[in-house]
């Protein structure tokens, strides 16, 4: 995790998850990481972490369309959609 962090690959391109290993799309600090960077990226990290409330929030933070790769679990969670929602700016 630190060689590949070391060398940019994810704070430059937070998209580039989508070629990651299962192992490194499993890590969740390589995840928010890379979320951060790029809500995209959100779309192909492990199912678990797209359960995961603060990474899904980082991504939805940046663009409301995230929510669509958030688990069902989440997207069925009333308090997770308008806290996303509020995060967005969707609600006030």
């Amino acid at each position: 995790l630190a060689a590949v962090t070391q060398h940019g690959w994810v704070t430059q391109h937070g998209w580039a998850l989508q070629y990651a290993s299962a192992e490194l799309r499993s890590n969740r600090e390589f995840v928010l990481a890379a979320v951060k960077r790029n809500w995209r990226a959100l779309e192909h990290a492990s199912a678990e972490l797209r359960s995961d409330r603060e990474i899904v929030l980082a991504a939805v933070k940046q663009n409301g369309g995230a929510l669509q790769y958030a688990s069902d679990e989440l997207r069925s969670d009333r308090e997770f959609v308008l806290a996303a929602g509020t995060q967005h700016g969707w609600v006030t």
